[in-house]
């Protein structure tokens, strides 16, 4: 697979799901998944075409993991902080906020945090 090919593959299923993750943005907020399922399905059948693609050309495959890995991350650092910012949002209006407004917000600090924690990672 030629490099131009992958990375307007790449482009086209972006764009794609653009919609789904509209959708889905409320879902970090709310305890929800990290992505929604149209963009996981595209990201495990991206990883299933990779693992896939090794037998044929192994170092290929290493640099598309690399190429979806690197993909991967910026979207969770991009939705990451779209949800910090969120948050962020719901406070920082200066002193018109309520003690009890102030109090929703730890509560989605504090689910936000807690799923921040909860990322695993196999070695």
């Amino acid at each position: 697979m030629s490099e131009t090919s992958e990375s307007q593959r790449d482009e086209a299923a972006e764009a794609e799901h653009g919609a789904a993750r509209a959708e889905h943005e409320d879902d970090l907020d709310n305890g929800g998944e990290l992505f929604a399922p149209d963009d996981r399905e595209e990201l495990e059948r991206r990883w299933t075409e990779i693992q896939t693609g090794f037998v044929d050309e192994p170092r290929g495959a290493v640099e598309a993991a690399n190429a979806l890995v690197d993909d991967l991350m910026n979207r969770l650092t991009a939705s990451f902080s779209e949800e910090r910012s969120r948050l962020e949002g719901q406070w920082d209006r200066g002193d018109d906020v309520s003690t009890e407004d102030l109090r929703t917000v730890l509560q989605k600090y504090r689910a936000f945090f807690g799923r921040l924690l909860e990322i695993r990672v196999e070695r």
